[in-house]
């Protein structure tokens, strides 16, 4: 056999952790690594926090799983939680981003069903957006590379130009049910939405009797020191997808609506088999616990403040490589004039600095929540020392 035990889906790199601590993660020879990609926004309490490993052992000690065809106290009580917290009435619970996207969809889709028009079934989303890599996820974006291959995608799709209002309202007919986008893109390159865009898209939404479906997988969960990204906008969605820091590492994702929105999704509509089994919850209930507790947003935008200065402070040492900073609190994006990806790997293999690669020669910067000034100045430390001697191929 040729294929590898793995599917080959990934192009894995030399890293290859077996132990974390805090923003540290430790290689198979224990060599460390400044962990400032957290799983791509996932380890939003870093590695090994204690509050969280707690929960999930107590909880597996206890109940790790029932089926959703009995009660759910645990669900209830995090949901409850949840919907006091945010613009919502009622929560899904998801395994992974992909699931809290699908079930937006479908829930955007059942509500004009329900209210009789079954033909408004479009979703208007935007270039270089990411929502996943499922069928239902890839169809809602126009990027060749996520969707080469799998033809035929589903229908019920039309794409503008983000951050363009004009065209987005251009699109809207009599077979729109609404707008899908990330406030803030991630994959696309740390590109956050302008305040008219975002506030034109609710306006039109309000007026047209459609939804807005926001995609906060990557952006939500305090990673802006707001506890979602649309709090920056000043406007609230009608249905929100959630995942990534959502459960600080274990696999959990929601599904966030109103009431008016969710109307359509009745008993029959819509489920999962491990959606919201009691160790999930007690890992979602213990990164609330933390991300809730007074001060610890306002740390996030503090500390995101700091990193953004510090590298703005960078780059113009480094002009021949750097090109800007963007994006909100601790999700932040570092423009490069050259190839991210090979930057990345650069400051991965030579340096011990853990980044992500995005869109646009972006570099994306995100660390754990929960990083103070130490780690700050070590990740400006290693990025100038990788920055310094880094020789960028001929053909960037």
């Amino acid at each position: 056999m040729t294929i590898t035990a793995l599917m080959p889906v990934y192009p894995r790199c030399g890293v290859r952790p077996v132990r974390g601590e805090g923003a540290y993660l430790y290689g198979e020879r224990g060599e460390k690594y400044l962990d400032f990609a957290s799983g791509i926004a996932v380890n939003c309490l870093g590695h090994g926090h204690p509050k969280l490993v707690k929960a999930i052992a107590d909880q597996a000690a206890t109940l790790m799983h029932v089926s959703n065809l009995y009660g759910s106290p645990q669900g209830e009580h995090f949901a409850q939680r949840l919907i006091d917290a945010t613009f919502a009435d009622t929560v899904f619970f998801t395994n992974s981003g992909a699931e809290a996207v699908e079930c937006a969809i479908k829930t955007a889709r059942r509500y004009h069903f329900a209210n009789g028009h079954p033909e408004r079934h479009d979703l208007i989303t935007f270039d270089t957006a990411f929502h996943g890599r499922t069928l239902g996820t890839i169809s809602a974006t126009n990027q060749p590379k996520m969707r080469d291959g799998f033809e035929p995608l589903l229908p019920g799709f039309k794409y503008a130009s983000f951050n363009d209002l004009a065209g987005a309202l251009a699109l809207i007919d009599g077979n729109t049910a609404g707008f899908l986008l990330e406030p803030i893109q991630g994959e696309g390159g740390i590109r956050p939405a302008t305040q008219e865009f975002l506030q034109g898209l609710r306006k039109a939404c309000d007026e047209h009797g459609l939804l807005l479906v926001l995609d906060e997988v990557q952006a939500g969960y305090g990673r802006t020191g707001k506890l979602f990204a649309h709090e920056l906008y000043g406007i609230t969605p009608d249905i929100m997808a959630v995942a990534k820091g959502i459960g600080g590492g274990f696999p959990l994702g929601a599904c966030l609506a109103t009431e008016e929105a969710a109307k359509g999704m009745v008993i029959g509509t819509h489920g999962s088999t491990y959606g919201g089994n009691p160790l999930a919850m007690a890992a979602g209930e213990a990164v609330l616990d933390v991300i809730l507790e007074e001060g610890f947003l306002a740390n996030v935008e503090k500390m995101g403040n700091r990193l953004r200065q510090a590298l703005e402070q960078m780059i113009p040492n480094h002009d021949h490589l750097f090109a800007g900073v963007q994006g909100h609190g601790l999700m932040l994006g570092l423009r490069l004039k050259s190839d991210s990806r090979r930057f990345v790997a650069h400051a991965r293999d030579n340096h011990g600095l853990l980044l992500v690669a995005a869109g646009n020669n972006v570099v994306r910067i995100l660390p754990p929540l929960n990083i103070d000034d130490s780690h700050v100045a070590e990740c400006i430390e290693r990025l100038s020392e990788a920055a310094r001697v880094y020789v960028p191929a001929a053909d960037d």
